[in-house]
C-alpha cells in the first residue's frame, strides 16, 4: 500500500533541516520512502490532504482505560483504538481496570490480540498484585514475557509497603517497571474533591495534598532502599514535584506523569456538583496548576497523559459522592495542550514517554517505519460540536474552546483518520 501526504508542515524540533518546513511524504510498504518538496503520486497511491496539514512523530499516552473485557458498555478495545487514532495517538498504554484484571500472561496475550489490525498500538500493563487486591504479587515475569510493559493496580494505592518493596526487588531481574498510585487512603477517607476552601464551602469530604505527598515520599524512600524502576502516575501537587525532582537528582530511577485536566482546570469546577469534573487525583488549586505546567515544560514531569477513563452514564449521573471518578480525554487532549504551550513544545510533550515503557520511539525520517500524527494547530474548535467518537460521554471538556484539532494517524500502511 502507498500513501502520499501532501503539503505537510513538519514539526520535529530535533531536525533543524525539516522542522517547520512544508514537505510531501511518501509511504510505501509501511516505510517512509521519501520526504521532498514535491512528490508526484505513484500509481495506486492514496493521497491524503487536509487544510493546514501538520505532521509529527506519533503521539503517546501512558494511561488509557477502555472497558473490555468486562465493561464493554463503557468502551470496547476496537472502538477505543479508533478514538485514540482519530485523536492523533499512535500508541497507548492500557490500564488494568478491567474485569477480570490482567494478572496472567494469558490475559496480556488476549489484550494484544484484541488490538491486532488497529492503526494505534496497544501496550498492555499487567496487574501488580493478584486480582489487584494488594496482597500477593501477580505473575510479573510471565506477563512481561507476554508483552506487558509495566505493572500497576491502576488507582488502587499500594497500601502494603512490603509488597512494593518486593515488586521493586523482583522486577530488577527483568527490567520491569512498577507503578504506584500516589494516595494515602487513610488521609482521605471517602474523599471526593481537593481539600480546600471549595470543599469546605460545599461540605464535601476532601482529598488533601498531604495524602498524595506522603505516599510519594514513602514510595521514593522504598525505591532508595531497593533500587529498581518506579513510575508515579498522575501527580497533582507542587510538593510531589519537589520530592520527585530531588529523587531524580539523587540518582533514583523514578518518573512521573500528569493528567491533562490537572493542567487546565481547578477545583472551582466542582462548585456546581457536576460529577463530570470528579476525577482522581482531584482538580486542585491555581497554584498547583501553575506548578504542574512549569514542571512538565521543564521535564521534571516526564510525560503527559489524558488519563482517559470512559464511564457508563449510570456511573456518572448520580449524587456527586456516589458517582465514579474519571473523564474522557483523548479527543480533546491536543486542543487543550496546544492552548497551554506553543505547538512545537506541545508536540514534543505528546511524544514523550515511550522509552520509559520500553517502546521504540518513532522517527520522522526516510527509511523509518511510518508512525505519524496528523493535525491542524491553528483552527479554533468548540469541543463537542461534532459528536464524540467515544461510546461513553463523560467528557469534562465539552463546550471548551480548543486550539487545533487532530486529523488522525498513519502507522505503517494503516491510516486512522477523524
Amino acid at each position: 500500500m502507498k500513501l502520499l501526504l501532501k503539503s505537510a508542515t513538519l514539526i520535529d524540533p530535533g531536525q533543524v533541516g525539516l522542522h517547520g518546513k512544508k514537505r510531501d511524504i511518501l509511504i510505501e510498504n509501511g516505510l517512509i520512502s521519501k520526504i521532498a518538496s514535491r512528490i508526484e503520486a505513484p500509481r495506486g497511491a492514496k493521497t491524503i490532504t487536509y487544510p493546514n496539514l501538520h505532521v509529527s512523530c506519533g503521539w503517546f499516552d501512558s494511561s488509557v482505560s477502555f472497558g473490555e473485557p468486562g465493561y464493554e458498555e463503557r468502551e470496547t478495545i476496537a472502538n477505543g483504538l479508533r478514538v485514540a487514532g482519530a485523536s492523533g495517538f499512535t500508541g497507548i498504554v492500557l490500564n488494568t481496570n478491567t474485569r477480570p484484571v490482567p494478572d496472567t500472561s494469558g490475559d496480556v496475550v488476549f489484550l494484544r490480540e484484541s488490538a491486532r489490525g488497529s492503526a494505534t498500538g496497544l501496550y498492555p500493563m499487567g496487574a501488580l498484585s493478584l486480582g489487584a487486591n494488594g496482597e500477593d504479587l501477580a505473575e510479573l515475569f510471565d506477563m512481561k514475557g507476554a508483552g506487558a510493559v509495566a505493572f500497576s493496580d491502576y488507582k488502587h494505592p499500594v497500601q502494603n509497603p512490603n509488597l512494593l518493596k518486593l515488586a521493586l526487588l523482583y522486577t530488577q531481574n527483568f527490567d520491569g517497571l512498577i507503578l504506584s498510585f500516589p494516595q494515602d487512603g487513610d488521609l482521605a477517607p471517602n474523599g471526593q474533591v481537593h481539600e480546600g476552601e471549595t470543599s469546605v464551602r460545599l461540605g464535601m469530604r476532601g482529598i488533601p495534598p498531604l495524602a498524595e505527598e506522603l505516599r510519594v515520599a514513602r514510595d521514593l524512600r522504598i525505591l532508595e532502599y531497593t533500587g529498581g524502576r518506579l513510575h508515579i502516575p498522575t501527580i497533582s501537587t507542587a510538593q510531589s514535584i519537589a520530592l520527585i525532582a530531588a529523587a531524580k537528582k539523587s540518582g533514583l530511577d523514578v518518573s512521573c506523569s500528569v493528567a491533562v485536566h490537572n493542567l487546565l482546570y481547578t477545583d472551582q469546577k466542582v462548585a456546581g456538583f457536576d460529577s463530570v469534573f470528579k476525577v482522581l487525583p482531584p482538580l486542585r488549586g491555581q497554584q498547583e496548576v501553575k506548578a504542574l505546567r512549569k514542571a512538565l515544560a521543564d521535564g521534571v514531569i516526564d510525560m503527559v497523559t489524558t488519563d482517559h477513563s470512559p464511564k457508563d452514564i449510570e456511573e456518572k449521573r448520580l449524587e456527586f459522592d456516589r458517582a465514579a471518578f474519571g473523564t474522557l480525554g483523548l479527543e480533546s487532549a491536543f486542543g487543550i495542550l496546544n492552548k497551554i504551550y506553543d505547538t512545537a513544545q506541545c508536540v514534543e510533550i505528546l511524544c514523550r514517554g515511550r522509552k520509559r515503557f520500553g517502546i521504540p520511539q518513532p522517527q520522522l525520517a526516510e527509511g523509518q517505519r511510518a508512525e505519524l500524527s496528523l493535525f491542524n494547530p491553528d483552527v479554533a474548535v468548540t469541543h463537542g460540536t461534532s459528536p464524540l467518537m467515544s461510546t461513553a460521554k463523560n467528557d469534562m471538556f465539552l463546550g471548551e474552546e480548543l486550539k487545533g484539532k487532530a486529523y488522525g494517524v498513519v502507522v505503517g500502511d494503516k491510516a486512522q483518520l477523524a
